[in-house]
């Protein structure tokens, strides 16, 4: 699959180039295209908020006219505010991040992510020229997010599309043997006897227990420590009765 490009248009603060040149190495995008770019000089802030970017998406940005997005990729363009039927087509069908992950993980074809303006976004007239648009969910109340804040969200939820690998462990979790499991539940209801648990009340009791361990999946070790808490109560209740 080839990995999608992110372009930014008409920026005005530097600062927020570089965030998104960070959020664009923090999720692997490698390829930055700016349109009527700020100063991204050494020492403007954008290579203050780049973090390692500042060695390689930063200072590769290629500057390029409008026309050239659109001609060369599959333009998706992101806005925050979108139209709430088919009756104006400018801003309508949009479709969220999420969703996108899923069309765009289906082809393979140059894809270019356009953000647009801090104050404004992408006008009209730049998104009637775009292939897709996209749009974050967010509060209805105040929907508009930072420049910055909106690409590092969107290049998240897109990372598949881009990254090869991340820096955490696989999640593989082996469930402890059923037998072991099977021994803690028989601990539980031989506990429930040992505090004259409330005999009508007991077979329910195990079959939530059950359903809670059944979802949660626990290791040899969990079930373990669950076998010891059960077993320091019983050791307590026991000193008790001697001490009485």
């Amino acid at each position: 699959m080839t990995r999608p490009v992110v372009a930014v248009v008409d920026a005005k603060t530097s600062g927020n180039v570089g965030t998104i040149a960070r959020a664009m190495k923090n999720f692997g995008f490698r390829d930055l295209y700016l349109t009527d770019p700020p100063d991204l000089s050494r020492d403007s802030e954008a290579y203050g908020f780049a973090g390692q970017a500042r060695e390689d998406v930063l200072p590769d940005a290629e500057v390029v006219d409008f026309d050239s997005l659109v001609e060369n990729f599959h333009t998706v363009g992101f806005t925050a505010i979108t139209n709430e039927d088919a009756r104006k087509h400018t801003r309508w069908p949009y479709t969220t991040p999420e969703e996108l992950r899923e069309t765009l993980g289906e082809v393979d074809a140059p894809t270019c992510l356009v953000f647009g303006r801090e104050a404004v976004g992408l006008h009209n007239e730049e998104l009637e020229r775009l292939d897709q648009v996209a749009s974050i969910p967010a509060s209805a109340e105040y929907p508009v997010m930072n420049l910055g804040q909106a690409a590092t969200i969107a290049l998240y939820e897109l990372q598949e599309l881009a990254r090869d690998d991340t820096q955490l462990p696989e999640k593989e979790r082996e469930r402890a043997a059923e037998a072991e499991i099977e021994r803690y539940y028989d601990h539980v209801d031989d506990f429930l006897d040992d505090i004259d648990y409330p005999e009508e009340k007991q077979a329910k009791t195990m079959r939530l227990v059950r359903r809670v361990l059944g979802r949660a999946h626990p290791t040899g070790r969990e079930i373990a420590t669950l076998h010891g808490i059960l077993r320091r109560t019983e050791n307590r209740l026991g000193d008790d009765a001697t001490d009485n």
